[in-house]
């Protein structure tokens, strides 16, 4: 578990980050939304330690990483899992030698243990026959799945995914969505994912966390913002016709209705 209390940050005069406070759950997808400029991304390079709020408390199980050590926050950071959005695979490294990186980097294993663990997890995310293909033969979605194996190779307790559906189509958007849930759910992972994608929002949404101009303006489950009265967060869930439907659809199964 992540709980963020009264997390403040500005550059200067601008305010990014007005007094947020926000618990993400163990074992869920919690999603941080928001228009562009909302403070999304500098919440989450806040909870990772790349920016230092000037107020507040970031702990992870009960620790505040803002008072931690170097040392501390290194051991830290070994228990967090990254995917980016343009998932920094590097391109004259094979797919196995990718997910190799984070043991080379931080375990003292043999290479016989790193291979079993690359084999693991690249099967977990159904990419057995990729090993020796390099970034650039591979699809849009496939690097996606080698930046998920690499983010989970080293068993981290926290994942952060941002914009993970970023230059997807819909159906590999969904295939993505399904498997982070899935390794959440299996491994008990927190993770964070910083999306805008609305798909993600209604499918894997456990926790939702909405940002506006630097303040949270809303927070709960998916199942939660179908009952939402809040204008600003229905202008943005909800601004297509077609997304429209699919609430008032929702809205009638949790109802227990049926559309004639």
């Amino acid at each position: 578990m992540i709980e963020i209390r009264n997390i403040s940050k500005q550059f200067g005069e601008r305010v990014i980050l007005n007094d947020i406070s926000a618990v993400m759950e163990a074992g869920k997808c919690n999603l941080i939304i928001g228009t562009s400029g909302s403070g999304k991304t500098v919440l989450t390079k806040c909870m990772v330690g790349l920016f230092e709020p000037n107020q507040g408390e970031i702990l992870y199980n009960g620790e505040n990483m803002l008072r931690m050590v170097d040392e501390q926050r290194k051991l830290l950071r070994q228990q967090i899992g990254m995917l980016f959005q343009g998932t920094a695979l590097f391109d004259s490294m094979t797919v196995e030698q990718n997910v190799f990186f984070p043991l080379d980097m931080f375990t003292n294993w043999t290479q016989a243990e790193k291979k079993k663990r690359v084999d693991e997890v690249l099967a977990r995310v159904n990419l057995v026959d990729a090993h020796k293909r390099y970034p650039s033969e591979i699809s849009g979605g496939m690097k996606k799945r080698v930046g998920i194996a690499r983010a989970i190779v080293l068993n981290p307790k926290y994942l952060f995914c941002d914009e993970p559906n970023s230059g997807l189509d819909p159906q590999t958007s969904l295939v993505i969505d399904k498997l982070i849930k899935e390794i959440t759910t299996e491994y008990n992972i927190t993770t964070i994912v910083v999306t805008h994608d609305m798909n993600s929002v209604m499918e894997i949404g456990d926790h939702i966390v909405y940002l506006h101009q630097g303040n949270k303006q809303w927070e709960g489950s998916n199942k939660d913002i179908i009952f939402s009265k809040d204008e600003l967060l229905n202008n943005f869930i909800f601004a297509s016709e077609f997304l429209q439907d699919a609430k008032e659809m929702r809205m009638m199964e949790a109802n227990g209705e049926r559309r004639s």
